[in-house]
């Protein structure tokens, strides 16, 4: 799908804002159990690749949580601002931090093979394991 227009959000106290333009308005579900622990549940997160502009770099704080990615996350409030992978420094930002997501999609979940049974989307959407998403 084509790339939206730039969207705009913050953390919860304002000190962080974002600018980002995700690669489609498809965003997904991430199951893994890093994510569950993160955000205590599933991570709904879209992809913006490198497009994405943070302000209020000094309120962000980086955790390394794999070889391959980094969590960032507000200083000040805690708010979960992105999941970036390290190598290319692509970035997945929660969909609760932009301030219109009116348009957009649930289309994808990774890491289904995670998922607790004690909750299920009603969504139709395409499923994949932690294995097909890495390898």
């Amino acid at each position: 799908m084509m790339a939206q227009s730039q969207h705009k959000g913050r953390c919860l106290c304002g000190a962080v804002t974002l600018t980002a333009t995700p690669k489609s308005h498809v965003f997904g579900a991430c199951h893994c159990k890093m994510c569950q622990r993160w955000g205590g549940g599933p991570l709904l997160a879209i992809v913006c690749g490198t497009n994405v502009v943070l302000d209020g770099k000094d309120d962000i704080a980086v955790f390394d949580s794999s070889e391959w990615a980094e969590r960032g996350f507000c200083r000040q409030c805690g708010t979960h601002l992105f999941y970036r992978m390290k190598q290319e420094l692509t970035y997945a930002i929660p969909i609760g931090v932009f301030d219109d997501i009116e348009n957009w999609h649930f289309g994808e979940q990774i890491f289904i093979e995670d998922k607790p049974s004690c909750y299920s989307f009603a969504d139709q959407t395409v499923m994949k394991t932690g294995k097909e998403v890495f390898g």
